[in-house]
């Protein structure tokens, strides 16, 4: 049997959807591995399946390091005037780091899907904006407001 440098199964996921009337389709998973609120810090793993669904379209306020764990992870960015560029194409072993502002983007796994690992780093506990279809915001995150949908949806 081969071992698996991250095994999924050993931790409760939340599965996150979003709405038929979409132009895109949200779907993936996330876990907490574990956070420190005090000290602004949140770690979390992403999966996606190989389907086409996406997080929700977001932008990063705070640091947040990226390391793809297992297939790919596409990002387009979206700009103001409606326009998109990429994807970008992460790899397993791949490694980035957002600071914060980040663009508002769009993200989602390759075909055969895709798992990354985020820290999160925040001095206000502000994660990332989740905004519409026409970058409007809907929601700010805080480390908060995540882990209690976490716990609430697990």
């Amino acid at each position: 049997m081969v071992q698996r440098s991250f095994d999924p199964t050993r931790y409760a996921w939340r599965e996150v959807t979003g709405e038929p009337d979409q132009s895109y389709k949200v779907r993936h998973d996330y876990t907490i591995l574990g956070h420190d609120i005090g000290a602004g810090t949140l770690d979390m793993v992403v999966r996606w399946a190989g389907d086409g669904g996406h997080c929700p379209i977001h932008r990063h306020v705070a640091t947040t390091t990226i390391l793809v764990l297992e297939g790919e992870q596409h990002l387009w960015d979206l700009h103001p005037d409606g326009t998109r560029s990429g994807p970008r194409v992460r790899r397993a072993g791949d490694y980035a780091l957002t600071v914060d502002e980040a663009s508002p983007h769009l993200e989602r796994g390759g075909e055969e899907g895709g798992v990354a690992f985020f820290g999160c780093h925040s001095n206000d506990g502000q994660l990332y904006e989740i905004l519409d279809e026409k970058l409007n915001l809907v929601i700010n995150v805080t480390m908060e407001v995540l882990v209690a949908d976490f716990s609430e949806n697990t």
